[in-house]
């Protein structure tokens, strides 16, 4: 969007001119807010636009959150201005309410999240609205680097309706950087402890009446930071040994190019090719340290997207793409070694009609195809290494009380493999006096069987084809102020999982998973945002989770679920003049379960960062930082009880630099 600015003010279009085009773009809300509910202006249709203008703008993406499921409670974050001490996708979106991070450990080590209390794959995580989820159903986020992302949308509730199977807890879509009309380049170069280094290099520029962006990046990291090693537990008081975290090691190398070509006026082709290899040690626990164990990945991806805003309001879009990844261990035990590939693809086709100033309807309908091949074996060459995906999908929004009040109910029918699954939605978004509004949504989404699970074996980890789709049933309510400074929201929900999915031992060496229980998550969130100067902005997001274990074995009965933390804390502060700022975030969460019984339990953790920026001159502007994680270098675990890194230092120097030309000035006589 930053781009279509750009070239409107190289045209000299006025104020009046630009608020039309803004309107007609259904404009995303600002970064640092909530994705708000449609503005009475926003709902000008877009012919009287197309006639003060005399063309018709580009149309914005229809998998924005703010349009596909327009009464979630959604959080916009901007990298830019969220980016600060946090360094990795992980971080930027533990400051989200109802989010939870499990990591592993440092630059380029696993990292997945829990949204809302639902497993790590339960949360759809997509790449400009194409879905980045493994065979196994989680996306590691350690390998999505920050470096792609303008802004991610963090959709917390039900979203089975608008984005099918897997979204059980949320959705996450990670808004790529966008191609440019003007000659442009950025970049950015990091180094710090543990031998961490990082880069990233993107430039854009018009060739033959497209836009063009290209971005490289990379890192590496040793990753063998010191730890205090406790050799016997169970004697209270004796003395702690210095130990180091060995085979902890990563690296990555990636890619993203993104064209955008107008074919007509309101019409716009979008093709994006993304493609990244990465590598890391597998350093095991500290009880049982791995020397050896290796894991690679390969990613690729390609989407070519077909974007048109007709006049009388109606929007299309069409889109295919193919998605490939490859993982790879090796070393460590010979069990738990082997080769997978993953190859899905689909095409899918939205429209959204405007039926008066009433209702809009939106359908879409897709088809696709995933596959699973193991140790090199020829995708498809058995009926159980792939399966069809298809769906169809209903959306109607309705506007009462001269747009006061909009319902928006929906329905998705979806084939994954042998599942037939139906997801229901029903939400609504109020404007109330003194800007206040109210979000409600009820509804009910699926997450069927991985191809992994039900058929493949992963070492010691058995298959069981006869699972079920996991189900949740959700409802959640939310009550937002916002300012042209601020935002205050106070939301509650409770999900209702069925059929959950979990590996149980299985005789005599193995674990196999089973539909073994139901649990209910309840919960406040609480986002605070606000930015009274341009020299002051913070934020607070807050997160109380209560999870109980239901209609399982008596002996857990009501007892909280692992790895889901009670109390989350994410605050942010930002002081100063761009070219002196200095910033502070504390993120914390409290003790939680490692196991269902009760015996592990994982520590809370209080982790206070600290960072300090300097942005000189104009053309180019350089920006050197100097960033603390851990400051207080408190001792923490992760989820199987391997420290994490302590104190880290890092510093960086990024670059900003617009080479088109200047435009003369007028002489005036």
């Amino acid at each position: 969007m930053a781009s279509g600015w750009r070239h409107l003010r190289a045209r000299g279009a006025g104020a009046f001119v630009r608020r039309g085009l803004t309107v007609a773009l259904f404009a995303s809300t600002p970064a640092w807010a909530q994705a708000s509910a449609d503005s009475p202006e926003a709902q000008e249709p877009l012919s009287e636009v197309i006639d003060v203008v005399g063309k018709v703008p580009d149309p914005e993406p229809m998998d924005r959150a703010s349009q596909r499921d327009p009464s979630s409670v959604v959080t916009v974050i901007s990298v830019e201005e969220r980016g600060g001490t946090a360094r990795d996708t992980a971080d930027i979106l533990a400051t989200s309410p109802g989010v939870s991070v499990q990591d592993s450990g440092g630059y380029g080590q696993s990292k997945s999240l829990v949204v809302r209390g639902a497993s790590s794959n339960g949360t759809l995580v997509l790449l400009d609205g194409i879905p980045l989820n493994g065979a196994g159903g989680h996306t590691d986020l350690s390998r999505i680097p920050l470096a792609l992302a303008r802004e991610f949308e963090v959709m917390r509730g039900s979203a089975g309706a608008r984005y099918g199977s897997g979204g059980l807890g949320g959705v996450v879509n990670i808004v790529t950087r966008s191609p440019g009309d003007t000659v442009s380049l950025s970049g950015e170069l990091s180094y710090g402890s543990w031998n961490t280094a990082t880069g990233w290099l993107a430039a854009t520029a018009p060739v033959l009446d497209s836009e063009l962006l290209l971005l490289v990046h990379g890192g590496t990291s040793s990753g063998d930071f010191p730890y205090p090693f406790d050799p016997t537990p169970t004697l209270p008081g004796d003395a702690l040994e210095s130990r180091r975290r060995d085979n902890n090691d990563a690296r990555g190398l990636g890619a993203l190019l993104r064209l955008r070509h107008r074919l007509a006026p309101g019409v716009v082709v979008d093709a994006m090719g993304e493609g990244s290899l990465d590598g890391r040690g597998l350093a095991g626990t500290a009880q049982n340290p791995v020397a050896d164990a290796r894991q690679s990945n390969r990613r690729g991806v390609l989407s070519l997207r077909l974007l048109g805003a007709l006049a009388g309001g109606i929007q299309l879009s069409a889109r295919a793409h193919i998605r490939q990844e490859n993982l790879k261990l090796s070393g460590g035990p010979i069990a738990q070694q082997g080769e997978q590939t993953l190859l899905a693809g689909g095409a899918e086709v939205e429209g959204r009609l405007p039926l008066g100033r009433a209702h809009a309807l939106t359908l879409t309908s897709s088809v696709g195809r995933e596959g699973l091949s193991t140790e090199g074996e020829p995708v498809g060459k058995t009926p159980h290494t792939s399966w069809l995906r298809a769906s169809v999908m209903a959306m109607d929004d309705v506007s009462l009380f001269d747009g006061d009040l909009h319902v928006t109910p929906s329905l998705r029918l979806e084939r994954v493999g042998r599942y037939t699954l139906l997801s229901p939605k029903l939400g609504a978004r109020m404007s109330l006096p003194a800007r206040l509004e109210v979000r409600a949504n009820v509804g009910q989404t699926h997450r069927a069987p991985s191809l992994m699970e039900l058929y493949v074996r992963q070492g010691t980890l058995l298959p069981n084809p006869d699972l079920r789709p996991e189900r949740a049933v959700s409802a959640d309510v939310a009550l937002a102020h916002r300012t042209e400074h601020s935002l205050v929201s106070v939301g509650g929900f409770y999900t209702l999982y069925e059929d959950l999915i979990a590996y149980e031992a299985y005789p005599p060496f193995a674990a196999k998973p089973t539909n073994f229980s139901s649990a209910r998550v309840s919960g406040l969130e609480v986002d605070l945002e606000a930015r009274p100067t341009s020299f002051l902005s913070g934020s607070v997001a807050y997160t109380f989770l209560v999870s109980r274990n239901l209609r399982d074995d008596p002996r857990y009965y009501l007892r909280e679920l692992p790895h889901r933390p009670r109390h989350t804390v994410s605050a942010r502060v930002a002081v100063g003049p761009s070219w002196l700022t200095g910033r502070a975030e504390l993120r914390a969460q409290s003790s939680q379960l490692r196991n269902r019984t009760g015996e592990f339990v994982l520590p809370g953790r209080a982790l206070l960062h600290a960072g300090l920026s300097s942005t000189v001159g104009r053309r180019p502007a350089l920006t050197f930082s100097l960033d603390f994680k851990n400051l207080l270098d408190a001792h923490v675990e992760d989820f199987d009880g391997y420290p994490l890194p302590g104190r880290t230092v890092l510093a960086s120097v990024a670059m900003a630099l617009d080479l088109s030309p200047t435009p003369r000035k007028a002489n005036t006589p």
